[in-house]
């Protein structure tokens, strides 16, 4: 028998959320300092962004600043060495000299122990069984989201789409923006980097529209997002003892939490960053109202489909030399790529196995376009009937394959799927908490009904802000606190923290 004995000792996460009373002293310290003492320098607030961003990772765990600052000092020293360097063979083995440090420590904390799992059940599957008597390796929070950060900044100045800079602050400042450090959006050098070097100037207007975004952000996640989470992971928890119409109910409630979670976060970091001055990337769409599943990918976690879709597809795609059959196993290899992304569980390949399948005829078939295009029934109220039709369609599928991305791994997905379709599906829920299932209910009517009528705005606030009257603007603004102050759920952590 094989042995190995693997152990990294640590703790348990404990994660300045944004919606926390710690979040709630710091920000109003860091803002007051960035306006207030230090806003006639632009270096002294890009170091107190970097000081502060640090503060609120180290929060978690102090231990892993310097994996951040190790990250930042690679590829910043990349960058330079790529600017003085025109041999096309040096170029390269410092492009890829990034790509191996980031990909390594990225594949070491995320992937150590599902490859090792891996390894272990393929043994014990052809009779040489391997002990691993302990495998505890913490994951860095965001590691994901700034390694590809920083991947991107190396390959823009590698292709010379970008002057690297010369300015560590500022790049460093770049790479640990608080807002969106630990969850996104993934943002491009090209696009926030910039931002660092010109004098920021406090614009009232600005402000109060960051406000509103964060005030829309914290009802998704605190009302929208945690209800249906109680709900989800009760029924996904105990779905050996629900009835079909309950598993129904818990896949399409997983679906809104991830949704509402998610987006509540990057509404949080969007609104946070234009308190200081910034434009981040807008990271969601409306998505749940495509029409077919390609729409849904160009409306969901934007930052990151562009990424792969920049990096990684189109580079390969100019090399399949556009024959179907090659970008057919492309777009295969693409989403196992991004489920993999998503953490190191099978259930996540799976789940990229599932949205290349129902991709696929659409990239095969160069012919086979999706029947709609353009803004989601725009100029109407209501969609007509056919289009309707597509956008139940298209969500069914992405509550389906939801199933899997929640599951603990793929046989509990299969039993659960199985399950809802069971001659059960059509009884009453079996749920014994009715006054939980009516809350989120009716918290998820009302935010896919305020989304709806917003869809065509910047994000769901903005539109009633442009469009009511002060009384009834602040009305509006008071009624979300009131149903964050008496409804919130249980407080949960970002589901995209553990990725």
């Amino acid at each position: 028998m094989l042995r190995f004995d693997i152990y990294i000792r640590g703790t348990k996460p404990i994660i300045m959320l944004f919606n926390s009373l710690e979040f709630a002293v710091f920000i109003p310290v860091v803002f007051l300092l960035y306006w207030f003492v230090f806003e006639r320098n632009i270096k002294f607030q890009n170091l107190l962004v970097v000081v502060a961003s640090y503060a609120f990772y180290g929060w978690w765990d102090y231990r892993f600043l310097a994996l951040l600052l190790f990250s930042t000092a690679v590829d910043y020293s990349m960058g330079r060495l790529l600017e003085n360097e025109s041999r096309p063979t040096h170029r390269k083995f410092w492009l890829w000299s990034s790509v191996a440090v980031n990909l390594g420590f990225l594949g070491y904390f995320k992937y150590y122990n599902f490859f090792i799992e891996s390894f272990v059940d393929a043994f014990t599957f052809f009779g040489r069984p391997i002990e691993v008597r302990s495998l505890n390796i913490i994951l860095p929070v965001g590691i994901s989201f700034y390694t590809f950060q920083t991947l991107s900044y190396t390959i823009d100045v590698y292709k010379k789409r970008l002057t690297p800079t010369r300015d560590f602050i500022a790049f460093a400042a770049f790479v640990s923006f608080f807002p969106q450090l630990v969850a996104g959006p993934i943002e491009r050098a090209s696009q926030l980097l910039p931002q660092f070097y010109k004098k920021r100037v406090f614009h009232y207007d600005r402000a109060v529209e960051g406000m509103r975004q964060i005030l829309w952000g914290l009802f998704k996640k605190m009302v929208v997002a945690d209800n249906s989470a109680e709900l989800a992971n009760y029924i996904f928890g105990n779905s050996d003892s629900m009835n079909g119409s309950a598993l129904l109910l818990g896949a399409f409630f997983f679906t809104i939490q991830i949704y509402a979670d998610f987006s509540g976060y990057s509404d949080i970091a969007l609104g946070l960053a234009r308190l200081f001055g910034f434009r981040l990337s807008k990271n969601f769409n409306f998505p749940y109202f495509a029409r077919s599943l390609p729409e849904t990918w160009t409306k969901w976690h934007i930052s990151l489909t562009t990424w792969f879709r920049d990096y990684l597809f189109i580079p390969l795609a100019f090399k399949a030399k556009k024959q179907p059959w090659k970008l057919g196993l492309l777009m295969v290899f693409q989403f196992v790529v991004i489920g993999i992304w998503h953490g190191a569980n099978w259930t996540f390949v799976f789940w990229g196995l599932l949205q290349a399948g129902f991709m696929m005829p659409y990239t095969i078939n160069r012919k086979r376009k999706p029947k709609y295009s353009g803004p989601v029934s725009k100029g109407r109220l209501f969609p007509k009937p056919d289009e309707a039709l597509h956008i139940l369609k298209t969500f069914g599928i992405v509550v389906l394959t939801m199933v899997f991305f929640r599951a603990e791994n793929i046989q509990h997905g299969f039993q659960y799927v199985a399950g809802v379709f069971s001659t059960s599906l059509f009884a009453v829920p079996s749920l014994p908490d009715l006054f939980l299932l009516g809350k989120a209910a009716f918290f998820t009517v009302l935010f896919l009904t305020l989304e709806w009528i917003a869809r065509h705005s910047e994000y769901g606030i903005d539109f009633y802000a442009q469009r009511l009257k002060p009384a009834a603007r602040y009305a509006f603004y008071y009624l979300l606190i009131l149903f964050i102050v008496l409804f919130m759920g249980v407080k949960q952590d970002y589901l995209y923290f553990q990725f």
